[in-house]
């Protein structure tokens, strides 16, 4: 959701259109400058998400930032980012920072995936924080991305020095493009036991629900709306109704216009695919 206007009018906007379950950039996610927040922005925050309810709230990074580039100037600037979204994060009682594993730029998946984790747990250690959990996000693996694999996650995961403060944030656009084919029962569970294999589904914490403009292992992040792309109506209806999953916060990343009537045709096309929903 968008915070034009304040962090706080996210709430505003997710009850507008009956959400569940909630993502937010805490900050402009174009530009590297991050203001502190005042105590009149968290007390505002939190007096909406207390009115909104118990609803799970995920933050997002920048896209700006890229924690797998080596110990240059922009590294540096990256670690600096990253330190202040936790803090950011931390300050407003939001359990999750979801981030991309970021691009190793012609380096290599080894040494993007080692810088990667240095400047992770650099950024953990300098910024103070205890609560925040990182969720590193799975994607389309296009160019010199990281995350394109469960086995990229996983290496991270096992990896890092703050192991018990990290999860995975399962992005359903991203897998497909990544070559995962969620359409029919069996190539569904088959993408699910390589989760159990890699990394553990007890590491996944937050959902993105999102269907594919580009086809099956394209390695292209388009999204689309549900049912409308690439993927159809099958993944979802088999994710919705996975009891493995029934308690991860799920979040749609589907275009949207200002009056956001979008976000509401996709939620009502996700609720008739959930059986236990009434």
């Amino acid at each position: 959701m968008s915070i034009a206007g304040g962090l706080h009018k996210a709430f505003e906007r997710i009850r507008a259109i009956g959400g569940e379950a909630l993502q937010i950039f805490t900050r402009n996610q174009r530009q590297w400058h991050c203001p502190t927040l005042t105590q009149r922005e968290m007390d505002l925050f939190r007096s909406e998400w207390e009115k909104t309810g118990p609803v799970p709230v995920a933050a997002h990074s920048s896209y700006l930032i890229n924690l797998s580039r080596p110990e240059d100037e922009m590294g540096t600037k990256s670690i600096r980012a990253f330190t202040e979204e936790l803090q950011r994060a931390e300050s407003l009682s939001i359990q999750w920072l979801i981030t991309h594993p970021g691009a190793h730029l012609g380096a290599g998946a080894e040494r993007g995936l080692e810088n990667f984790i240095r400047n992770l747990d650099a950024a953990l250690k300098l910024s103070g924080t205890k609560r925040v959990e990182v969720l590193v996000e799975t994607t389309a693996g296009q160019g010199t991305c990281l995350g394109g694999t469960f086995e990229e996650l996983a290496f991270i995961l096992f990896h890092s020095s703050f192991k018990d403060r990290l999860g995975v944030c399962l992005d359903t656009c991203h897998i497909f493009a990544a070559g995962h084919d969620l359409r029919d029962e069996r190539t569904y569970e088959e993408t699910l036991s390589l989760v159990q294999k890699t990394f553990g589904m007890e590491k996944i914490k937050f959902i993105h629900l999102n269907d594919s403009k580009a086809p099956l292992g394209s390695h292209l992040d388009r999204h689309e709306h549900i049912g409308k792309g690439q993927m159809g109506l099958n993944p979802f209806r088999f994710i919705l109704n996975d009891s493995r999953l029934s308690r991860i916060p799920m979040v749609l990343e589907t275009p949207k216009g200002p009056k956001l009537e979008e976000d509401k045709v996709n939620l009502a096309t996700l609720r008739s695919l959930f059986q236990g929903y009434n």
